[in-house]
């Protein structure tokens, strides 16, 4: 039944592995490419990951496997945010949907580093 429940789990992980190249292709933009591949490598990883986890319960408990994982999903929204943030103030062009595009939502400009931030807000 373990065997099974491994097998189920590298299936699944490499089903996003594999979702995730495939966007890497054929996305259009930056931001967009790097939204899908943060996505599919941190969940494919997160399913090899437990599949090991799964698998060697039987042969002993390691540690390894569970340092990884927390190390990947520490680092990898960090990372993507990071390059989010490069991308945005060198103002790299996205095909995405701006929020001043959808009626009925205000939208707040964005404080980067670069900008000035104003003395303050009317109405705080």
């Amino acid at each position: 039944m373990l065997d099974f429940l491994v097998s189920i789990l590298l299936l699944v992980g490499s089903f996003f592995i594999v979702v995730g190249a495939f966007g890497l292709v054929r996305l259009p933009d930056f931001f967009m490419r790097l939204h899908g591949q943060t996505k599919s490598t941190t969940l494919g990883v997160g399913s090899f990951l437990l599949a090991s986890v799964v698998h060697t319960v039987d042969g002993g408990f390691t540690l390894q496997e569970l340092l990884i994982a927390l190390f990947l999903f520490i680092t990898a929204p960090v990372s993507a945010f990071l390059l989010g943030q490069v991308g945005l103030q060198r103002h790299v062009p996205s095909r995405a949907p701006l929020p001043e595009d959808f009626p009925g939502l205000r939208h707040e400009p964005m404080d980067l580093p670069s900008r000035a931030r104003p003395a303050s807000h009317p109405g705080d």
